[in-house]
């Protein structure tokens, strides 16, 4: 026989497990604040945008081809993966003097550019923004000035360089969003563990669960009866005595 639950059945779950399940999202709420904002460390991201146009032997004067700009977007894919290159990064870290391999450098760097644009964004992300801002401008110097000998073709201008901001706020962690993520996690956890306590929970708390169990119809219920209800035969017996005596008459 298939066993249902009604929606009343569920709230006092929930209502008997209360504490249970608001102590395990708070818990968590604030096990996540802890470790967002004492134990993981802050990280910057700064960007430098350079453009692809025509090469600089180009008079200034030449009007645009449109088959020049679409060589210039299609030659954006290779200058993304020639900016994230050992040639690039090797020369970076020396400028800089990074303690770090080029490999390491490029898990910091990301290149992208919108859909059929000719501006190309270096963004690096570090623990220090000065740092975050002087790699992603190293990078793109260093591109602009190995181009040439790698493509054979000088056609990359920079354009914004990053720089740096004395307010500038941390790309990660993210308090809010880390709190709220652990606050949902805590709340699913503590519903879960109190449905699993219930369904633990073998003994037996109403009617229904008598009958399921012994497979009998209830005939009746016997009522909870508290000490203060329940007669004391020596009160009641002596009270029967006081009325007795009272009775009486004096002096018969």
């Amino acid at each position: 026989m298939e066993e249902t639950i009604s929606l009343k059945e569920i709230m006092g779950v929930l209502k008997k497990r209360l504490w249970l399940i608001v102590g395990l999202a708070a818990g968590a709420a604030i096990i996540s604040a802890l470790v967002t904002f004492f134990i993981l460390t802050p990280n910057y991201q700064s960007s430098s945008q350079f453009i692809v146009n025509q090469s600089s032997d180009q008079s200034q004067n030449t009007p645009y081809d449109i088959n020049d700009i679409r060589t210039n977007v299609e030659l954006i894919n290779t200058y993304n993966i020639v900016i994230k290159s050992p040639r690039i990064l090797d020369q970076v870290v020396g400028d800089l003097g990074l303690d770090m391999t080029a490999s390491a450098l490029s898990e910091k760097i990301q290149v992208s550019n919108a859909e059929q644009s000719q501006v190309v964004n270096v963004t690096a992300t570090d623990e220090s923004y000065a740092k975050a801002a002087a790699i992603a401008n190293t990078t793109v110097n260093v591109f602009k000035e190995e181009i040439p000998q790698l493509m054979n073709v000088d056609n990359v201008n920079i354009l914004t360089e990053a720089a740096v901001e004395a307010d500038a706020s941390p790309v990660s962690p993210k308090p809010a969003l880390n709190i709220a993520i652990a606050l949902v996690v805590g709340l699913m956890i503590g519903v879960g563990l109190a449905f699993l306590l219930e369904y633990l929970d073998s003994s037996i708390k109403t009617e229904e669960d008598i009958e399921q169990t012994l497979g009998l119809p209830l005939m009746g219920v016997v009522s909870t009866i508290s000490p203060d209800e329940i007669p004391s035969r020596g009160r009641s017996t002596k009270k029967a005595n006081v009325s007795n005596i009272r009775g009486e008459s004096v002096g018969t």
